[in-house]
């Protein structure tokens, strides 16, 4: 069901508008966008991404896993958009807002302002997010996409435009601060904002081993594939160069990246074919496969709980379950609409009540889409909720072709 305008309490400090109606951004500034809370059991979070200021919208999840947005909060720093046609996905990422539920910790990219703003919680009350210090340089231009350790003190962060590469942070509820050579460059060829999709940086990602930093990267064309940039994690540094992993045969476009669980594999989404599994056990199983009737396969998320792969096709406006067995053979289980031209983006898994739930930016319509997942090919929709409406209220910039991102926390 929609929240309507009318469920929502308005808690705003008229102060904060400008005389056309704009909100004044400050770092740390809050918007309430609904002041009854009930017993949440986790959060879910995504951003504006607008080029005035960016805002992390914060929604309780309940016992049912549908959403009550409750909370926008400014991150210090400004939106951005590549150079794609102006359309959605203004990031062309994966994980531009990721949290870690080790440190109860949440960090976001400001593409804009070329800075990372990193928030704290209190795991009872996920959506009282505390900015930890100020906005910090990203060491680059264009940040797209940020990923934390397994433990979450280390933070590592994406660019994707003319300075691109990567850097890394210490961080904690408290400081967050450079880490010495952790600053490498991808040597992309690319813009400031970044153009894409093509040639642009995807997603950056710390092993859970805490062994390396990979890196994907989208390729040009068939002859001019995709890749994957990996650095070694030596003793609290980055290797000088990167090891390159080309995609396998018939994968062209590395996106979004998940761990393929119990293996030393990953599953990669692929808008020029479906997916590529990579594997680097030494067993030569990586491979390219198709997804009938895809048409923008970009993001990918894990059910632990359906032990299934969750693939977002923008194109299509669908969802694709795939499994993939101990041999690294995928499969499609299913596929669900998200309804017509929903436009669907970034998406993440949260478990509530022993149950998973997925959560789906559904940009065009500027909606999140929740589905329960009640078992192996068996997701059905719970809820569609107007984030539009809630925004406008209190004044607060909601562009379909500038939200971005999706993560989740869930209550031990």
């Amino acid at each position: 069901m929609k929240l309507t305008i009318a469920s929502v309490l308005l808690a705003f400090n008229l102060a904060s508008y400008s005389s056309a109606g704009t909100i004044l951004p400050r770092w740390g500034k809050t918007l309430e966008l609904n002041s009854c809370r009930g017993d949440a059991s986790g959060a879910a979070y995504f951003m504006t991404n607008e080029p005035t200021g960016n805002y992390i919208i914060a929604s309780d999840i309940g016992s049912d896993g549908k959403l009550n947005p409750r909370k926008a909060v400014y991150t210090g720093g400004l939106g951005g958009h590549a150079n794609n046609g102006g359309g959605g996905d203004g990031l062309v990422s994966q994980g531009s807002i990721v949290v870690s539920s080790a440190s109860n910790m949440l960090a976001v990219v400001n593409a804009g302002s070329n800075t990372i703003s990193v928030f704290s919680f209190d795991p009872s009350n996920p959506t009282d997010l505390r900015l930890v210090g100020a906005p910090i340089s990203s060491g680059g231009e264009f940040p797209t996409s940020v990923s934390f350790s397994k433990d979450g003190d280390m933070l590592c962060s994406l660019n994707g435009g003319e300075i691109n590469g990567v850097g890394c942070f210490k961080v904690n509820s408290t400081l967050i601060a450079p880490m010495t050579q952790t600053q490498r460059s991808l040597g992309l060829n690319q813009t400031t904002p970044a153009t894409g999709p093509p040639g642009s940086a995807s997603q950056i990602f710390v092993a859970p081993d805490g062994k390396n930093v990979v890196v994907s990267v989208k390729g040009m064309s068939t002859s001019a594939p995709g890749y994957l940039a990996v650095w070694d994690i030596i003793n609290g540094t980055l290797s000088k160069d990167f090891n390159t992993v080309p995609a396998p045969s018939g994968g062209q476009t590395l996106f979004g990246i998940a761990p393929i669980q119990g293996q030393q594999a990953l599953i990669l989404a692929d808008p020029a074919i479906g997916y590529d599994i990579m594997d680097f056990s030494g067993q030569n199983r990586s491979t390219a496969v198709q997804v009938d009737g895809q048409m923008a396969i970009c993001w990918i998320t894990y059910s632990s709980k359906t032990g299934n792969y969750y693939m977002i096709d923008a194109g299509a406006s669908r969802i694709t379950e795939v499994n993939v067995d101990n041999n690294l053979k995928g499969n499609t289980v299913n596929n669900y609409s998200t309804g017509n031209n929903t436009g669907p983006l970034d998406t993440a898994i949260a478990t509530i009540g022993g149950k998973d739930y997925i959560y789906t930016l559904a940009a065009r319509q500027t909606e999140v889409n929740v589905m329960s997942l009640d078992g192996p090919g068996q997701a059905q929709i719970v809820q569609k909720l107007d984030i539009a409406g809630p925004a406008s209220f209190v004044g607060l910039p909601i562009n379909a072709t500038n939200v971005q991102g999706m993560a989740t926390f869930s209550k031990p």
